[in-house]
């Protein structure tokens, strides 16, 4: 046998072998004998170094540290599933309603079919596979930008570096990287015999590793993984149910939790959810909860998605761990949107696993509900098994002042939590929304925790459009002291932004090029670009209509905003604080002063109505000119409102390639269904439409 030969062969066989051990946890071999065909391969490829494949199993030792994590942009968002707080059955139940109504079933309709598995405590990732082979591993992220971690979880044995069977040209993977318990009582106690530091749990330990910039320390370390979704896929045709789709996973070769179930109606997911939590002990992996999916894919895409969370699915928690310790001091701290938390400072308590130093209070509200003080003692849980909360107070050990001629003591020794009137960053005045819980600082264009969210909304593609000021670069500006509002970025010169670390001139005369180019824009776009709270890109667009004029707006108050359609009394007050804030409205003059500008004719209040004045339309499908974004600008630019979903109040469904249940939906509405060139006919010749 020649050495390609025998090199195939022992490819071959290893990755049957891993297969077997950490997708089935049934091992054939001995780790002696799963370690002599190991070094075999490695002899042989040392010798032939043309004959290394990208799939062998000689990939998972690590290689050379990176200097940093690139970034990866998800062509499918890897969003969050709602979590059900309700731990009891009638959590199930509840999510089971809401399935059927937004389904609009009777009472008298057969059970919806659910596919519910385990919540795994991990880390979500993503695999890309083209041809079948492993090409790019990422994190999560923030859900549309995670790190490419490929050469970490390359090392992770349980993940095929080569998929089985006829694998389409490309597949994307998502699951869960994680540690088993015992796998990691076994790391840690090699790790104190060497003098190195153990990790904390499971969860820290599979997300620190993952995140090593030197791959060699992740492969040392027992991380394994599950399959559980879908992203992008071409030229493959899925099953028609969540749970075929896991088993045509498992086809391929990629490991799959045992623990699922296919149930009917609530009552099973319910059970479900109770037989696994009394097995939580004894299944060697953490899990804080489990997962219902409506089983069908046809009905998980009629059903689409609320804000960035799918209406199909969701979390079905268990109750937190809980312990008991003292309050050292309660901050306040500042969040990227500006909302106020109390935090309390805890005398350290080790709490499902971790040492809890800090718990949220939520907010005042919660914090005047719960009477928490300096020097209480009080009950911690890590809601969701995550983030720490104080529960309760223990009223019975307050600290209370001594009282006179030994009469038994009645005022408490510190007085109740309140908020500041403004915010501990920048001065500004903190305010709270009508009927809402949550204060935050208004100064939202010059608070130092709110700056870099500030920034990067106000350079997003639908704001102010900035190419090349992202996330990282973002972080260097605020670092350097160069930026601190929005205004500053227009004051940037190409010698001190080409100082900054990794970025040189060109790069620096790139950006400044883009900046520049971002003075020309629309009113709306500048409208939703500030961030004023509640003001998203629909608002600015009927905001900038209304009022035509950006003094204008500034200037109205509460009762003239809610003149505007579709802007309510929250709308309108978060406007009015915004605009009263005496820090955002110089950071606007500023703004103005280095030469952002739009058409003056745009918006004005007595320009005739556009061709779609008054309609709503919806896009579904591939259209063949124009990216939806594309669309939907020259739609609000002719006076319509693109919408998301199909209702009865749709006046135009502008269909494309491969349109899904909202074409259906549109035709069983009887609704008036057009195409891309029928829409540009409308608008460019004011071509009647339904009215």
């Amino acid at each position: 046998m020649t050495p390609d030969e025998r090199a195939r062969v022992l490819r071959a066989e290893i990755a049957r072998h891993d297969h077997r051990y950490y997708a089935l946890d049934d091992p054939s071999i001995t780790d002696a004998d799963y370690d002599r065909l190991f070094r075999e391969l490695q002899a042989i490829e040392a010798e032939h170094p043309e004959l290394v494949t990208p799939d062998s199993p000689t990939r998972r030792v690590g290689g050379k540290p990176l200097a940093q994590f690139a970034q990866v942009r998800h062509d499918v968002p890897m969003l969050s599933i709602q979590t059900e707080t309700d731990t009891g059955p009638s959590g199930a139940e509840q999510f089971d309603a809401r399935v059927r109504r937004d389904l609009e079933l009777s009472e008298g309709d057969a059970p919806i079919e659910y596919s519910a598995e385990l919540k795994f405590d991990g880390l979500a990732v993503s695999l890309r596979y083209e041809n079948g082979v492993f090409v790019r591993g990422a994190t999560r992220g923030d859900g549309l930008t995670g790190e490419d971690v490929t050469r970490n979880l390359a090392t992770v044995r349980g993940i095929p570096l080569r998929l089985a069977g006829d694998a389409p040209p490309v597949l994307e993977v998502r699951g869960e990287a994680y540690m088993r318990r015992d796998d990691l009582a076994r790391y840690n106690e090699r790790a104190r015999s060497r003098g190195e530091k153990p990790l904390v749990n499971p969860r820290n330990g599979v997300a620190g590793s993952i995140r090593q910039l030197d791959s060699a320390i992740a492969a040392n370390r027992p991380i394994r993984f599950f399959a559980y979704a879908l992203g992008v896929v071409e030229a493959w045709t899925p099953p028609a149910t969540h749970g075929e789709l896991l088993a045509a996973l498992a086809a391929f070769g990629l490991p799959v939790c045992e623990h699922r179930a296919i149930a009917r109606g609530w009552r099973d997911l319910a059970a479900f959810h109770d037989r696994m939590g009394e097995r939580r002990a004894s299944i060697p992996f953490d899990f804080d909860g489990v997962v219902y999916k409506v089983n069908s894919l046809a009905l998980q895409e009629r059903l689409g998605f609320r804000s960035r969370e799918p209406r199909w699915a969701v979390a079905h928690k268990y109750p937190a761990e809980e312990a008991r310790t003292v309050v050292v001091a309660i901050d306040v701290q500042i969040g990227r949107t500006g909302a106020l938390t109390p935090v309390t400072k805890l005398r350290p308590v080790f709490v499902g696993g971790v040492n809890v130093t800090n718990a949220t209070l939520h907010n005042e509200d919660e914090v005047r509900r719960r009477d928490v003080r300096v020097d209480d003692t009080v009950i911690v849980r890590r809601a969701g098994d995550v983030i720490p909360e104080v529960v309760s107070v223990v009223l019975d050990a307050r600290p209370m002042k001594p009282s006179a001629r030994g009469l038994p003591a009645r005022e408490p020794l510190h007085p109740p939590f309140a908020l500041p009137e403004t915010c501990p960053q920048c001065g500004s005045r903190v305010v709270r929304e009508e009927g809402g819980a949550i204060a935050r600082c208004s100064g939202g264009l010059v608070c130092p925790a709110q700056v870099k969210g500030a920034l990067l909304h106000f350079a997003g593609r639908r704001a102010m459009d900035i190419e090349g000021l992202g996330d990282r670069r973002v972080e260097q500006l605020i670092s350097s002291g160069q930026v601190k509002t929005p205004a500053d970025l227009y004051a940037l010169t190409v010698p001190a932004l080409a100082a900054l670390d990794r970025l040189g001139e060109k790069s620096a005369e790139n950006l400044v090029a883009a900046i520049a180019k971002s003075k020309d824009t629309t009113l709306a776009r500048f409208i939703f670009a500030l961030g004023i709270r509640n003001v998203g890109e629909t608002t600015a667009s009927d905001l900038a209509r209304h009022f035509g004029r950006f003094d204008a707006l500034m200037a109205v108050d509460a009762a003239a905003l809610e003149a505007v359609p579709d802007v309510g009394s929250v709308v309108a007050s978060s406007i009015v604080d915004f605009f009263a804030e005496a820090h955002n409205r110089k950071v606007i003059e500023r703004l103005l002063e280095a030469g952002v500008r739009w058409p003056e004719s745009e918006g004005r209040a007595d320009a005739p109505p556009g061709p779609l004045a008054g309609k709503a339309l919806v896009i579904t499908g591939t259209l063949p000119s124009f990216s939806r974004d594309q669309l939907k600008a020259l739609i609000e630019a002719a006076g319509g409102k693109v919408c998301g979903s199909v209702s009865k109040k749709t006046d135009y469904v502008v269909a494309g390639a491969e349109a899904g249940t909202k074409l259906e939906k549109a035709r069983e509405l009887e609704l008036e269904v057009i195409d891309e060139a029928r829409l540009l006919r409308i608008i460019e010749t004011r071509e009647g439409g339904k009215s």
